[in-house]
């Protein structure tokens, strides 16, 4: 750990020695603890106030069980906004909106926009496509219900963390490539893109905290339905594998340089840059994964919040 941000090193070694969360070999026991981790992030949040949060149950596609949306409003709200569609995180295997409401609570006042907030099925019970299919669902129905949220439909933006950035680059080609909904902008904190990422980064860096090698192997497993790395897997499920990155929504990508992501995000910028596509990059040193949320009291992690906050606001706004 030592070259873990200062402030991050005490309540990292806390949350590791919690050793059903960095375990899938069990994973009822795994999603049990990520509930009651939860729980427990949200008892130390600030109490939430500028923004009305209502439930929906919408339609999935051609004949798959509904699925539940959050949408967040600002309070004060007087014309249409633009919305950004934010995807939970979780390896493909845990998370739920519960865990977003502090996040798209502050994405709704600092963008000024309506958040909706997707409630995706998950793997290994519901593999590749169902997951990224109701992430597509419910961007449809945004995009066709817009007008009853108080949404202006020619702004709508798409996002994530972790497994739901990931989500949210697939989310980007297969909206360009099925031409129904048009993004102008794509999100995407600390993505999970690359199912062929199972070497070590470099000598310095074998392995990452908290959210390992193993891990991403177990998480990749579960959501393709077979070994990740091999042949034959489609672009919409990894976006690294995407050969044609022209058309995409300007992009903004932001993780820690000690992220097991780090390397393939970077590379995944890098590429859209060359495709022609506005994109920002930042990696911060000393920020694992999902530092943001883990330790959201420390320096580093106001900083990441705050540049992440303003991106989405130029891009919504300007």
């Amino acid at each position: 750990m030592e070259r873990l941000d200062p402030e991050l090193v005490g309540p990292i070694k806390m949350i590791m020695s919690q050793s059903q969360l960095m375990s899938f070999d069990d994973l009822p026991a795994a999603r049990d603890a990520s509930k009651k981790m939860i729980a427990a992030m949200k008892m130390q949040w600030p109490r939430l106030r500028g923004v009305k949060m209502a439930d929906r149950s919408i339609p999935g596609l051609n004949g798959a069980p509904n699925i539940t949306i959050r949408i967040y409003r600002p309070e004060q709200q007087s014309a249409p906004l633009p919305a950004l569609l934010w995807i939970h995180g979780g390896g493909y295997m845990l998370g739920e909106i519960d865990q977003e409401d502090l996040t798209a609570h502050q994405f709704t006042l600092s963008g000024d926009c309506v958040t909706v907030s997707v409630g995706y099925r998950l793997a290994p019970e519901h593999p590749y496509p169902a997951p990224l299919e109701d992430c597509y669902a419910a961007l449809k129905w945004l995009a066709a219900h817009g007008d009853e949220i108080g949404v202006d439909c020619s702004r709508i933006a798409i996002g994530g963390a972790s497994a739901g950035g990931g989500l949210a680059a697939g989310l980007a080609l297969l909206a360009r490539d099925r031409a129904e909904v048009s993004i102008i902008f794509q999100l995407l904190v600390y993505p999970m893109l690359n199912d062929g990422n199972i070497a070590p980064a470099s000598d310095v860096l074998l392995d990452t905290l908290f959210w390992t090698r193993a891990n991403n192997l177990a998480g990749w497993r579960s959501y393709l339905g077979c070994q990740p790395g091999g042949k034959g897997i489609s672009c919409y499920a990894a976006a690294s594998r995407a050969t044609n990155l022209e058309g995409l929504p300007p992009a903004y990508i932001t993780v820690g340089d000690l992220d097991l992501f780090a390397q393939e995000d970077i590379d995944y910028a890098r590429r859209l840059i060359e495709a022609g596509i506005p994109s920002e990059l930042h990696v911060y040193p000393g920020g694992c994964h999902a530092f943001d949320m883990l330790v959201p009291g420390s320096d580093i992690s106001k900083r990441f919040v705050n540049d992440m906050h303003r991106a989405l606001k130029r891009a919504l706004h300007n």
